[in-house]
């Protein structure tokens, strides 16, 4: 056996806070303005009234959710900081006390309490505080939370997956617009589901199932009241 070992594994939990962002925002790109070029098509506007409305909700969209994503996410920062703070605060004040807690959450893991107290004792020697934020409050390096980050992938995402349907809209000929955009979004929406599955090791067909469904369960309802609001107006 080497002398020092390194865990070379790749795992797929580290891929979590960018992929769901990205994932939801070429999602809701996808849907959101498809949804909303098939229900101004549905109203019998003109082909440059659906463009304006399409273009206008891929800004707008791109905008909302990277704002939304970095409120939400900087919550969730802002949170574990403070769990941090505090068990750091903990860790100065009774060092004891905190080992004791530690090698607890280790016999309720399955460890003998003799074991226990010698792996918390040996872990909190090398980092204290990495143990607990680790064992403790469930916090590591890899899952934390990072808003910029996941502000920027909802964007750019949220954006290529409004750009797809714009573009179909932009060159499909005015009388086949509507069917073109629905069949478009329901094949984009199939690969995405299949792509975000891939890069999260879930089975691709259920999460293509998943998307497509709700995609065109949005795109008929936005189509059926844009088709009654164009006959009331």
């Amino acid at each position: 056996m080497p002398r020092s070992y390194r865990h070379a594994e790749a795992h797929l939990v580290s891929r979590i806070g960018w992929l769901r962002a990205a994932v939801l925002g070429a999602n809701d790109g996808l849907v959101s303005t498809a949804s909303l070029i098939v229900g101004v098509a549905s109203a019998s506007a003109k082909p440059s009234e659906v463009l304006v409305a399409g273009a206008a909700a891929l800004v707008a969209g791109a905008m909302s959710m990277a704002a939304g994503e970095y409120v939400s996410v900087s919550s969730q920062s802002d949170t574990e900081k403070a769990d941090i703070a505090r068990e750091t605060a903990e860790l100065s004040s009774d060092s004891d006390a905190e080992h004791a807690e530690l090698a607890q959450i280790y016999v309720q893991r399955g460890l003998e309490p003799e074991t226990a107290r010698v792996v918390a004792q040996q872990l909190m020697a090398r980092d204290a505080l990495d143990a607990h934020a680790r064992d403790e409050l469930g916090i590591s390096l890899a899952t934390t939370a990072r808003p910029v980050q996941a502000a920027l992938a909802s964007a750019a995402s949220f954006t290529v997956g409004a750009a797809l349907p714009l573009f179909v809209a932009a060159l499909a000929p005015a009388s086949m617009i509507l069917p073109t955009v629905v069949l478009t979004a329901l094949a984009c929406l199939a690969l995405l589901g299949v792509a975000g599955a891939k890069a999260g090791g879930a089975p691709a067909w259920r999460a293509a199932a998943r998307v497509t469904l709700w995609g065109a369960l949005a795109m008929s309802v936005t189509a059926g009241i844009g088709r009654l609001v164009g006959t009331a107006i």
